[in-house]
């Protein structure tokens, strides 16, 4: 069997729907005799006719032999018009992303980025995955981390968040603190898992090594520890403008000094071409970034 081209297949498709050549060729805007010539080449590459052609106005009809190919070139068109239409939603934006994530970005970043690729682009996929501490991209189209990372990857830093102090009211007067006042203070600590070597190392600079009394992986689990009374805490200003802590009464904010921070950053597979929903969503996170960036508080 030679080669059948999907041009060949969607000629004979009109010809059955249509009932003779010449309307078929109306139907698709050729010629009779290029018709015909499709036909022809039809014929060759399945070894044999497709049409049985009484002459003049009479409608042609399909052999057994045409029969089959045409059940088959059915399929085949079907699933060619599929991947017209999906390279289409893709060229548009829709289409699948991975995007992989950690516990601030995906309170406060991630929800907006989210609704607003969904918004724009209702066709698309968006899978979404928590990542380790030392995450590698792996097939993720996009990953927020904390710091960049190294290998095959580009990035782009979009905001810095500046790490404050949570009390109970009253503990402290309003104001900054010295990060040296922390020195031996009970505090309620980061988990092992999450960035406790990185902060370690900026209270350690700054004066202060404080007496860790609890640890945990979750910021409402510390946050409700300091509640508690059990000790103070130091979370990145993400962490509790996702919390909302600025209007709990049970808790007091003070920015510290000097004040340690850390990068939030948007990581990319390097020396690859991306989607066109993957262009968007890094759009759309420098946009929330700058948001994000006016609303954290001036410091002095």
């Amino acid at each position: 069997m030679g080669e059948v081209e999907l041009r060949h297949l969607a000629t004979m498709e009109a010809i059955v729907e249509e009932g003779t050549f010449g309307r078929a060729a109306g139907r698709l805007g050729y010629t009779q005799s290029t018709i015909s010539q499709q036909v022809a080449a039809l014929e060759k590459a399945v070894g044999g006719p497709v049409f049985e052609r009484p002459g003049g106005p009479r409608p042609v009809r399909i052999t057994p032999l045409g029969a089959v190919v045409l059940e088959h070139g059915r399929e085949l068109l079907e699933k060619a018009q599929a991947l017209v239409e999906a390279v289409d939603r893709f060229k548009a934006g829709d289409g699948r992303i991975d995007i992989g994530t950690f516990q601030s970005v995906s309170n406060v970043i991630l929800p907006s980025l989210v609704s607003r690729l969904r918004d724009e682009h209702p066709g698309c996929e968006i899978r979404l995955c928590e990542t380790p501490p030392d995450p590698e991209i792996g097939k993720l189209d996009l990953l927020f981390h904390d710091r960049p990372l190294e290998g095959e990857v580009e990035h782009l830093k979009l905001v810095d968040d500046p790490y404050l102090l949570v009390t109970r009211p009253r503990d402290l007067p309003d104001g900054p603190v010295a990060l040296e006042l922390l020195d031996g203070k009970p505090m309620v600590g980061c988990h092992e898992s999450c960035d406790k070597p990185w902060m370690d190392r900026a209270l350690a600079d700054g004066g202060a090594r404080p007496r860790i009394v609890f640890r945990s992986p979750g910021n409402e689990a510390i946050l409700a520890m300091v509640r508690a009374g059990l000790g103070w805490a130091v979370l990145p200003w993400l962490a509790l403008h996702g919390s909302e802590v600025s209007s709990d009464g049970r808790l007091a904010i003070h920015e510290l000094r000097p004040a340690p921070a850390r990068g939030i950053y948007l990581h990319w597979p390097a020396r690859t071409t991306r989607s066109p929903l993957a262009d968007r969503a890094i759009e759309i996170a420098t946009e929330i970034a700058a948001e994000i960036s006016a609303a954290q508080p001036r410091q002095a």
